[in-house]
This record gives structure tokens, sequence and C-alpha cells, in this order.
């Protein structure tokens, strides 16, 4: 059960999809107004690929965003010999240093050259989903909550070790309970997060990580195996999640890039990490982002979630919160709201 008192949109933004649940207390969350997009980062890709279809410099203008397919299609669009100009917010998307993005031939500039395609970035699309809704005669909520994964600011850095170095950081302070990876207001080091917070003011902006296993959770299965400890795995576009938990206590985690792992990799690491013994360089080293480890957890139960759940792990128990895999994420916000603001 859900216990928010008021309407309010849930966005969880991965690199294929944004999922997006608009929450009425009135009405059976079963059937809530549910939206799976695409995630803005190929909105942003889209449109800087039609620029380069019609042979148009493109200037970058907005907000810090994530990156993958909006950044492969800015050096597409370069190595076609096309100039690409972008405000110093908008240019943060494809690196922190600003001086590795001049490198890359991007000009960095206040105003869009006249004969340049001006392409917004922003992860929180208000506009556009706002009149999605506006076009079914559903209002859009007062109340806003958000998630992206953030690798935190980074410059000089590889943002995969920052990242988990805060979420190491969260962890060690909460003692390793599963609410430690929320923080509100998101952390300074956050750009990602508090740039949708800045387009969003009193939004709950948080990662996309902890809400997947907050969200796993309220499928009933998932919940009633959880006290005598479970591995829950999120395999998403972008990114696999996995974590052993007893209760509401991490025993350990890793974060991999999806399109590195194979079935038979992916249960290598999660056994690894079930018996204590996974190192954050292992993953580190495999181009993921890093495991910590707090002790072993021996179970043989696996719960998993996301687009490539049944690619990966088809003998696992295919979690689906409220009847609705896509939307797990999406859940965990509503968990993470009623927790933080209504706890």
């Amino acid at each position: 059960m859900i216990g928010i008192d008021a309407p309010l949109l849930a966005i969880d933004i991965g690199r294929g999809t944004q999922d997006i649940l608009v929450y009425d207390p009135d009405r059976p969350l079963e059937n809530s107004i549910k939206l799976v997009l695409p995630s803005p980062t190929e909105v942003v890709a889209a449109a800087i690929r039609q620029a380069t279809l019609r042979e148009q410099p493109v200037f970058l203008e907005g907000h810090l965003m994530g990156g993958g397919a909006n950044v492969k299609a800015v050096r597409q669009h370069l190595a076609a010999g096309l100039a690409v100009s972008a405000t110093r917010e908008a240019a943060a998307t494809i690196h922190d240093d600003l001086d590795r993005v001049r490198a890359l031939g991007i000009r960095i500039a206040d105003n869009a050259p006249t004969d340049a395609v001006p392409i917004h970035t922003t992860d929180y699309m208000e506009r556009e989903l706002r009149a999605t809704l506006e076009m079914f005669a559903v209002e859009y909520p007062a109340k806003v909550a958000v998630a992206v994964q953030d690798h935190g600011y980074s410059p000089h850095r590889s943002n995969r070790i920052r990242r988990f170095e805060l979420l190491r950081e969260r962890l060690d302070a909460g003692d390793w309970h599963l609410d430690s990876l929320i923080t509100e207001p998101p952390l300074p080091d956050m750009t990602r997060m508090r740039a949708i917070l800045k387009q969003a003011p009193g939004a709950l902006v948080t990662d996309t990580g902890p809400v997947a296993l907050i969200g796993a959770l309220c499928d009933p299965w998932v919940r009633s195996r959880a006290d005598d400890g479970i591995i829950l795995v999120n395999v998403g576009n972008g990114h696999t999640l996995c974590c052993t938990l007893k209760g509401e206590e991490i025993y350990g985690f890793f974060e991999h890039h999806t399109a590195s792992l194979d079935p038979h990799k992916l249960q290598h690491y999660i056994w690894r990490l079930a018996d204590g013994l996974l190192t954050s360089e292992e993953i580190f080293d495999d181009g993921g982002h890093g495991a910590a480890v707090r002790k072993p957890l021996f179970t043989e139960i696996i719960a998993a979630t996301g687009p490539n759940r049944q690619r990966f792990l088809p003998d696992a128990y295919q979690a689906a919160p409220f009847g609705d895999m896509m939307l797990t994420g999406s859940f965990g916000l509503l968990k993470a709201w009623e927790r933080i603001r209504q706890g």
C-alpha cells in the first residue's frame, strides 16, 4: 500500500526510457496513468541526428543532463565535419572538465550562432510532459519525484570512481540501511540531480539505484522473503545493479554496465557478492562502477527486475510490483516520498 495523500508525478529516468507514473490517491494504484517514453538523452540524440542529416550546426542550450546517446550523437556530428557549440551548463553534460569539451572541437558560447539549430538539454522534460497529460485531460501533479543516475562532479578523475565513493560514504553514514542511499536534498557533488532540483524546486530528486531496490520490495513475493535474505538484481538498459539484502540492511552490492555483461558473467559476480568475496577492483577493471561488501549473505533466492531481466536471469523470480515491472523505479519513488516526506 502507498500512503501518500496527494497526487504525485514519479519519473524514473534511465538510459533507454523514462518511466512515468501519475499517482492519484483516489485511484487504485494498478489503474494509474502510466507512460514509458524514450529517455531525455535519446530525445536529444534524435534532434542532433536530424541536424546531422540536414548538415546543420547545432547549439546545445539548457541544463546539465545525463549523457549516453546524446554525447554519442555529438561526437558523430563533429566527425561529420559539422559545428557544435554549447552553453557552459549544457556543455557539462559532455564532461565536467570544459577544457576537455573544447578539445573535442565544441565551442563554449552564451548565444547560438545564427545558422545553428538550438537543441534544449534537460532531464526534466516538464513542458513536453505537461502538454502530453493535458491532451488527455490529466492534471499535472504539484508534487514531483525524479530518479536519475548521478556520477557526481569529477572533472579530473574517473566519474565511475567518484560515484562509488559517494555511494559508499552514504552507506557507511547510514549503517548500511537501504534508506541511506537516498539523500534529501542531493549532495552538492550530485550536479545532475541539482540541475533537476533547480528546474523543479521542492521535488524529491534521488538515485535510480535505491529506488529500483525499494520498488522491487513492493512485490509481495520479494517482500516476504527479504527478512530471511534475498539477492535483488535490476538489469536495466544501461546499468545493472545487484544487492544482497536482509530486511532492509544491505550486505553488499555492485553496479556494472549491462552491455559489458552476459548471463554467465553476471551470475559469477552475483555469487561472489553473496559469498562476500567480490572486490570493487574486479568490477571497475571490467568497465563497471564498483562493488561494496559488508558481509556475506548465504541465500540462493534471486529476484530480478528491469527490462533485461529475462534475458540475463531467466531462472530468477521475475519481480513485478503492482503488476508492472517497467514502473519498479517509479513505485520506489512513491515509497521514498512516503518515507522521507511523510515519515
